[in-house]
């Protein structure tokens, strides 16, 4: 069984159609679409995209996307909002109707398929941090009462593979905005070995697109992942800080 693993498309189109058209020549079974979907320029095109897959796809819930449901059902007001945080996610919420808030609550918190168990931040938490960084001792718990052999995670934006006990966990890194030191689409494919995969697309046609929007303050939210790729182990640094209550 060939699994394709898309997770962080942030409504990054460009990213993400670019990924299926590889997906599509690779003859994959099954597409698991890892979380934090819609959270971005592009939410609605984003979700109906892969609306189209069909019961090819299976989605995992991801903190945002739990984030934009809470959000349409408080009534989005994006211009009430006092950070960029908050006017991010109420601008994408707010564009949603509810056909899509209701595709959103019906993520599930984690996928087993293929001998896998695909989770967004960790099997027990849709937050939780891991990195390449992370110590073996903190992340095991996160594994407590797992059956599988392989896990699946995201949530970090950056791929990894490391074994932790008897456990192959990996990252899948993020389509839509990734922090790999390089602007491109990244995901995982299970064949049914993992493969760590790279997509290249027209990032610089795609920036031009996502600001056309007017999705708010779209520099601040994509200078580290599309705009000005930062270092990799900075970001590792600066969420394993946030991990371990220090940011």
């Amino acid at each position: 069984m060939k699994i394709a693993a898309l997770y962080d498309i942030h409504g990054n189109l460009a990213a993400l159609d670019a990924v299926l058209a590889e997906v599509e020549a690779g003859g994959v079974d099954l597409i698991v679409v890892g979380g934090d979907v819609a959270a971005g320029p592009m939410p609605v095109e984003t979700l109906d995209r892969l609306i189209g897959l069909g019961d090819r796809a299976r989605f995992v819930m991801g903190n945002a996307d739990r984030e934009l449901v809470q959000a349409f059902d408080a009534g989005a007001r994006p211009e009430d909002a006092k950070d960029t945080f908050t006017r991010q996610k109420d601008w994408a919420a707010s564009r949603l109707d509810r056909a899509h808030r209701d595709l959103l609550a019906a993520f599930e918190p984690t996928v087993t398929a293929g001998g896998a168990l695909f989770c967004h931040g960790s099997p027990r938490s849709d937050t939780e941090i891991v990195t390449t960084l992370s110590a073996d001792e903190r992340v095991a718990p996160m594994l407590d009462g797992v059956r599988e052999d392989v896990v699946v995670g995201g949530h970090t934006h950056r791929q990894f593979d490391r074994r932790i006990g008897a456990k192959r966990l990996l990252n899948a890194g993020s389509v839509g905005a990734p922090y790999e030191g390089e602007a491109a689409a990244f995901w995982l494919l299970l064949a049914p070995e993992p493969e760590l995969r790279r997509t290249h697309y027209d990032v610089e046609g795609a920036i031009a697109t996502l600001r056309a929007t007017g999705y708010p303050d779209f520099d601040e939210g994509f200078k580290e992942s599309l705009l000005e790729p930062a270092d990799p182990d900075w970001v590792a640094e600066y969420f394993e800080q946030q991990a371990l209550g220090h940011g």
